[in-house]
């Protein structure tokens, strides 16, 4: 029975059980400049995908809901809305029941932008996966993406 050491890196157990050290392969540095290395992807984890396009999805739709709260603030504070809804009332006229800020409420424009956000949450964590079982399929007909890649 060979039974190696724990801690003995660089080092192989020989036939008799005594340590020998290993063989070492260095490479020599060059001076050439950066080395490179070509690479192919060729395949894409599609559950890896899922999760990724989800958490982006999801952080997405936050910056959508916290972007409507921005710009709905800022139109109120330079009163935009009290403005458009004078000015449907010199059109239509003073008897008209239109209420403009009704409709732009706070609450419904907040509403309308989470509905928005959960819906591209859906739209995009399926379309990231799709995109990977199709990337997949015409990887392996063309053989992936080449990439040069260069260590500085």
């Amino acid at each position: 029975m060979h039974y190696s050491a724990p801690g003995l890196s660089g080092t192989a157990t020989g036939v008799s059980g005594t340590a020998q050290p290993a063989t070492e392969t260095t490479a020599t540095a060059r001076t050439d400049g950066p080395r490179r290395v070509r690479l192919a992807l060729s395949r894409i984890d599609p559950w890896s995908a899922m999760k990724l396009g989800f958490l982006l999805a999801v952080a997405i739709g936050i910056m959508t809901v916290v972007a409507t709260a921005v710009v709905w603030y800022v139109l109120d504070g330079m009163h935009v809305f009290i403005k458009i809804e004078d000015f449907v009332q010199q059109i239509v006229g003073t008897e008209t029941d239109v209420n403009v800020r009704q409709y732009v409420a706070f609450g419904r424009v907040i509403s309308l932008a989470t509905l928005v956000g959960v819906v591209n949450v859906v739209i995009i964590t399926a379309l990231s996966t799709i995109t990977a079982f199709l990337y997949n399929i015409v990887a392996s007909l063309v053989g992936g993406v080449h990439l040069t890649l260069t260590d500085d």
